[in-house]
Formats: C-alpha cells, sequence, structure tokens
C-alpha cells in the first residue's frame, strides 16, 4: 500500500462561547485530513487545535499538514510507527497536527485488516460513561448549568475553575447547593493557580466532595506537586504536564500525581498514549481519554482507544456537546445521554459529510 494523496481541510465548527482558566473558544479551530493510497481505502483523521493551552492554532497545523502530506507521499502508510518518527524528526512538538496523522494511519491500518479499529488495537467493548464539562462563570450560573445537567441524567461533572481561590470556592458551593453530593464532581484548573493558591483552594474544596483536581498549576511547578498532595486530601490529575511516556514517568516516579489525563493532541496520537498509559499502570496510576473541541469523528478514535486500554478509568469524552452548532460527521461516536460507544464499522468508522466539506478551504497534496 502507497499513500497516492492527502486531502487537509479546515474543519472551523462554530459553537457557543466556552470559557476556561486561559481563555474563551467560540469555534472548533479542527484540522481534518484524508490519507488515500493506490488501494482506494483512504484514512481519516481530525485534530482540535487549543492554542493557550498546547501552543498550536489551526492556521500552524494547516501549514505543517501540508508539509507532512509532502513527506509521506509515495511510502508505506501501514508502517506506523515509521510514519510517525519522520514527523518527530521534521519537526519538534506540535503533537495536535501529528496527532490527526496517526489517527489517519491507524483507521487505514484497522480498514486494511478488516477490523473496527479497537480490535485491530487487540482492545473489546465495555460501558464508557463520560462526564459533563461546566465553563467558567458566575457561581449563580455554573450551579444553574450544574442543576440543567443533572436533571438531564449527567452522572459525572467536571468543573473549570482556576481563578481566584475565594471565587472558585464559592462556584463549587454553590454547584453542591443546586446539585447535592450524590454526584461525583471533578474539577480543572487549566494550570490557573499558583501553588499557594492551588493549597488555599484546594483546603477550601474539601468539603465539597471532589473526585479529583486536574492540573493545578502550572507545568514548571511540576516539582511542587508531590507537596502540594502532602497538603490536601483531594486527588491530583496531571494534564499539562504530561504530554509524553517520558513525563508520565517522570511524574510517577515522583509522586507527583494520582491520576494522569491522556489527549491525543498531547500526545502526538495513538502511539504514545499507548506508551503512556502503559507507563502509568506499571507505577499502578489510573488514566483518563480527554480533548480539546473535537467532533464524533475524532471521539470515535478516543472510544476505540478506551476499549483498547486497561488502565484508562475516566472519561471526559463531552467535547463536542460543549455547544457544537453543527455535527457534521457520519458515522462517529454515538450517545446514549452520557453512555457513549462506537459501532463495529471497520476502521474509526467515521467520516465527514461531502456537503459540509465542499464549505471548507481545503488542499491537496
Amino acid at each position: 500500500m502507497i499513500i497516492t494523496s492527502i486531502a487537509i481541510y479546515r474543519l472551523s465548527i462554530p459553537m457557543e462561547p466556552f470559557a476556561i482558566a486561559t481563555g474563551i473558544m467560540d469555534y472548533a479551530q479542527n484540522t481534518f485530513i484524508r490519507i488515500h493510497t493506490d488501494t482506494g481505502l483512504y484514512g481519516v483523521g481530525e485534530c482540535s487545535a487549543f492554542p493557550m493551552i498546547v501552543g498550536e492554532t489551526q492556521d500552524t497545523c494547516l501549514v505543517l499538514a501540508r508539509e507532512f502530506a509532502r513527506l509521506w507521499k509515495g511510502k508505506n502508510p501501514l508502517a506506523i510507527n515509521d510514519r510517525m518518527a519522520e514527523l518527530h524528526l521534521f519537526v519538534a512538538g506540535n503533537t495536535t497536527i501529528k496527532s490527526a496523522f496517526d489517527m489517519a494511519l491507524h483507521d487505514l491500518a484497522a480498514k486494511e485488516a478488516g477490523l473496527p479499529l479497537y480490535k485491530f488495537l487487540g482492545g473489546q467493548r465495555k460501558e464508557i460513561t463520560t462526564d459533563i464539562t461546566i465553563g467558567l462563570g458566575e457561581p449563580e450560573v455554573m450551579a444553574q448549568k450544574a442543576e440543567q445537567f443533572k436533571s438531564a441524567g449527567a452522572a459525572v461533572l467536571k468543573v473549570k475553575l482556576g481563578k481566584k481561590p475565594k471565587d472558585d470556592v464559592e462556584r463549587i458551593r454553590a454547584i453542591r447547593r443546586a446539585v447535592g453530593f450524590d454526584i461525583p464532581l471533578r474539577i480543572d484548573a487549566n494550570q490557573g493557580w499558583s501553588f499557594e493558591e492551588a493549597v488555599e483552594a484546594l483546603n477550601g474544596m474539601e468539603p465539597f466532595k471532589i473526585q479529583f483536581c486536574e492540573q493545578p498549576m502550572r507545568t514548571y511547578n511540576d516539582h511542587l506537586l508531590p507537596e502540594l498532595r502532602s497538603q490536601t486530601i483531594i486527588p491530583i490529575m496531571a494534564d499539562e504536564s504530561v504530554y509524553s511516556q517520558q513525563d508520565a514517568d517522570r511524574l510517577c516516579r515522583n509522586d507527583a500525581c494520582d491520576y494522569i489525563n491522556i489527549k491525543f493532541s498531547k500526545s502526538g496520537g495513538i502511539v504514545e498514549a499507548m506508551q503512556v498509559q502503559h507507563v502509568a499502570a506499571e507505577y499502578e496510576v489510573p488514566c483518563m481519554i480527554g480533548g480539546m473541541l473535537e467532533s464524533r469523528l475524532a471521539l470515535a478514535a478516543k472510544i476505540h482507544f478506551a476499549y483498547a486500554t486497561s488502565n484508562v478509568k475516566f472519561y471526559d469524552l463531552d467535547t463536542c456537546m460543549l455547544g457544537h452548532l453543527e455535527d457534521p460527521v457520519v458515522g462517529g461516536a454515538q450517545f446514549n445521554g452520557y453512555h457513549v460507544s462506537v459501532t463495529d464499522d471497520i476502521g474509526i468508522g467515521a467520516d465527514i459529510e461531502p456537503g459540509f466539506l465542499e464549505r471548507c478551504e481545503q488542499w491537496i497534496v
């Protein structure tokens, strides 16, 4: 099998404004690719740029996608490790756009094998329930949103924080007052607190039964995570602090976290994500699979990954539920309330509607 061409699309999906500690997003800055081969099969991949976290924009993804396409044209897409090694040698970082190419290779390989991706990866089906995220806002507004989600059947709530500790404590107080204590509550500071602020905020939230706190501080404060863990009973999940298996090993070895959040946009795709969860498993540190603002296409790939990994215990797969105003996906992740699944179609089992793609800016290499 040889790569004959790669199609690249600016997959901008309008959405309701969504606020986190580091900024506001009003559309999903996604990139979609199709890797075409001489067999007639093609693989699909999608990534979602989140510049305030990963440092990539939709435009940087699109520029590098064309470079990557030129690098791979005429080569074997089934040699996944070789192809990804070429991208890592070509440019450092830029894991978001690399993840779309990794995803497309896995889609192609599973299609060539005639298997759904999770079976190609050696996995099996399991029950997956996603949380649903409440964006930053005034306490009363966040509490109202939490109550609406609970009434709609949500099983787990995730709350964006990362501002002044006293204000964040009031946000959680208002939410617990609205929804009670019988629904798990996760918080995500998105690196918003200093060490002192993290201690203050987490100590203030201990009475409110918090399942865990994601990324309380900037990554340059990773050395303070062990001390932070000693200052609070709330478990700590590393997110932006873990891009690679080496990051996972460093944090786990230093007792710096209780859990790790895996995102393809950080790991560069499935190849490295598998290694991250393997390393974490060696230290008995459970993982979560999360994301940025991907559509149901990339979400489907994450469900396949979750089916194939024994150490992924938590699921943050609500990205297209966070106010996407259009759904251009054919197939893909299936939602039954907050339960998510995929079909047994071969590969990822998803594509983008032709009509939507016709409206997208595109390049063929």
